[in-house]
């Protein structure tokens, strides 16, 4: 497989599970600092682990939402919670993932990551109801 091709079907995995938006804001903030670590975790992460046959999508999200949770990572578990519009996994899934993550990560690891889950799904409601009415 050629460096290229890697990179494309990272950007494609990563587009489909993070939405345009999302990746459009994160190359264009990026600067000769951290253009570097934008090709790499697109090549890696997306390209290399997500694009892999063994595992789907939303098994891949469900996985990452957990190791998040487990490693107290808000910003990337944010983002991941947010993702699940993209990749199918529902809020109940989320419950039962967070809940998982409680026993073998900790209590107090999945007491954060469910009032992080419950704050981000707050911002989502809001953000659909602010469209409906806009289309209304």
């Amino acid at each position: 497989m050629i460096d290229e091709d890697l990179h494309d079907r990272g950007m494609a995995v990563r587009r489909k599970v993070l939405g345009d938006a999302h990746v459009d804001r994160a190359l264009e903030r990026a600067t000769g600092f951290d253009a570097d670590f934008q090709e790499f975790i697109t090549k890696a992460a997306w390209g290399q682990i997500w694009t892999r046959p063994g595992l789907d999508i939303r098994t891949r999200s469900m996985l990452t939402i957990a190791m998040l949770a487990a490693l107290g990572k808000d910003g990337e578990l944010k983002l991941h919670i947010r993702a699940t519009r993209n990749t199918g996994v529902t809020r109940n899934e989320v419950r039962e993932i967070l809940m998982q993550a409680a026993v073998y990560a900790g209590i107090p690891a999945g007491n954060h990551a469910i009032a992080l889950a419950r704050a981000v799904y707050a911002e989502m409601d809001e953000e659909d109801a602010t469209e409906a009415a806009r289309k209304a």
